[in-house]
């Protein structure tokens, strides 16, 4: 289930970085955003601090002294679903896609303006975030075939079995088969999941949607879930026996 974080810690981030100085500078930029942060700057203490901490989300540097990032956001991961944004050098697309390939809700290159880590951090928290009234208002419960999401409950079960989501991952098979049967442009994928501006070049929505084949595995005639057109987006594939109730 999805970390919702409630109260004063929703504007707790911790970063993981062991560049003092960059620390202090977000430390200092982001309280004008009303956030608190906590700096630690080795792998061993963010672990440490991410599971026992009331930190929203952890901005966490692929590059450490003792643990490389990745190894730290998996021993998160393996505990928490709490949020987390991967530092990453710029140009190294696949330090970017493992983290995504992870679970990481995000990444950054560096170096970057400091306004587009907040907002990217509040992208992942308005994400992260559950409102009752609104999961009301969008129907709870959606069925597809053999695959079911709740959105109160933010649980998706393939078959009998529940299947393990990020928050991003679970936004994207919610809007999937609320479209199924329809192409949905990467654009509108982007926008609407990762609430960001749409980029040509940003292959992250990408990432997300094999992350998702995976988990879900094949449909029961073996052909894939969800089916890219190339030059537009995806498709939840629907064919004529499936019924789609819960709209």
């Amino acid at each position: 289930m999805p970390f919702s974080p409630a109260g004063p810690s929703e504007r707790r981030v911790l970063v993981v970085d062991d560049d003092t100085e960059l620390c202090q500078l977000l430390s200092e930029y982001l309280a004008t955003e009303g956030y608190t942060v906590e700096a630690v700057h080795t792998g061993q203490r963010g672990i440490e601090r991410a599971l026992e901490g009331d930190h929203a989300i952890v901005v966490l540097d692929v590059m450490l002294p003792d643990l490389k990032g990745f190894e730290v956001l998996r021993r998160i991961r393996a505990e928490s679903p709490r949020p987390i944004l991967m530092l990453t050098a710029r140009g190294d697309e696949q330090d970017r896609i493992l983290g995504l390939e992870m679970g990481a809700d995000d990444y950054l290159a560096k170096p970057f303006n400091p306004r587009e880590l907040s907002a990217r951090i509040e992208a992942i928290l308005r994400r992260s975030r559950s409102d009752p009234a609104l999961d009301r208002r969008a129907g709870d419960r959606l069925e597809v075939g053999d695959v079911t999401v709740d959105k109160g409950a933010r649980v998706a079960r393939c078959g009998d079995v529940q299947v393990d989501l990020t928050t991003v991952e679970f936004d994207l098979l919610d809007l999937l088969l609320r479209g199924a049967g329809r192409v949905i442009p990467r654009e509108e994928l982007v926008q609407t999941v990762l609430r960001r501006e749409f980029s040509p070049f940003d292959r992250s929505i990408d990432t997300h949607v094999s992350n998702l084949r995976r988990k879900l595995g094949p449909a029961a005639d073996g052909g894939e879930r969800i089916k890219g057109v190339r030059g537009i987006g995806y498709q939840y594939a629907l064919d004529e026996r499936v019924r789609q109730r819960g709209r």
